[in-house]
């Protein structure tokens, strides 16, 4: 065991939309530390989805955001020699990082030529309600609804 804690450490807003959530997600989708060059695709993704949605980009995102994000999930619980599937509630923190990390890793498996379009295509089926990231969210539900017999082995 840790004898204390880890710091958390402070994440300044981006630059254009004055937001920690975006700096977050664009430290998600940066890849070799190319922290400009992450900026410069989720900003391009976020013009696209405001050409081709007519809508607030930023806003198109965060709903697309709380649309991937899961609430419940199973842990793997080792009792009395039998491995269960438990379901767990998931916490405020994880819960954002789990959903930022499955639409920035589905948006790459797209079949799109740019990254920044790929992400577009991805922010705007999560907003929509489709997509593989949000098949993902339903799927792990789908699985912490199956394994509700084992919540009471809950630690």
């Amino acid at each position: 065991m840790r004898k204390s804690k880890p710091k958390k450490r402070i994440i300044l807003p981006d630059p254009k939309f004055n937001e920690t959530q975006v700096t977050r997600f664009v430290n998600n989708l940066m890849v070799d530390g190319k922290k400009s060059i992450a900026y410069s695709i989720f900003y391009d993704a976020v013009e696209l989805v405001e050409q081709k949605t007519q809508e607030n980009g930023l806003e198109t995102w965060k709903k697309a955001l709380n649309n991937v994000m899961p609430s419940v999930e199973v842990k793997s619980r080792r009792v009395g020699g039998a491995n269960f599937q438990v379901p767990m509630e998931v916490r405020p923190e994880r819960k954002i990082a789990l959903g930022m990390k499955w639409m920035i890793s589905y948006a790459r498996k797209r079949g799109e030529k740019t990254m920044h379009e790929k992400l577009a295509g991805e922010i705007i089926s999560a907003s929509k309600g489709e997509g593989a990231a949000v098949k993902k969210k339903e799927d792990t539900h789908k699985m912490a609804e199956a394994n509700k017999a084992f919540s009471h082995f809950r630690f």
